[in-house]
């Protein structure tokens, strides 16, 4: 697909002036821009609830494998001893 320069975009602009006319343009614009919006506030509460949503549930496993009441015994890097 072939970049698009100013001579295409103003020869898009003519034909849509030409098409809908001066008066429908700005509505038109206006419209756009309300519909870009709104879509991406809903993709981000989407994104927010599924993060909320995959947060709980990490919680609830933790919880159900007792992983927050206790401390870690060692470290990530100390292997695992026979006597703990």
């Amino acid at each position: 697909m072939p970049n698009l320069g100013f001579p295409e975009i103003l020869a898009l602009l003519v034909i849509a002036l030409l098409v809908f006319g001066a008066k429908r343009l700005p509505e038109i614009g206006q419209s756009m821009g309300k519909g870009i919006r709104e879509f991406k506030k809903s993709l981000a509460d989407t994104q927010d609830a599924v993060m909320r949503d995959d947060s709980a549930d990490r919680r609830m496993l933790d919880a159900d494998r007792g992983l927050h009441d206790e401390a870690p015994s060692r470290t990530a890097g100390e292997p695992k001893r026979l006597s703990q």
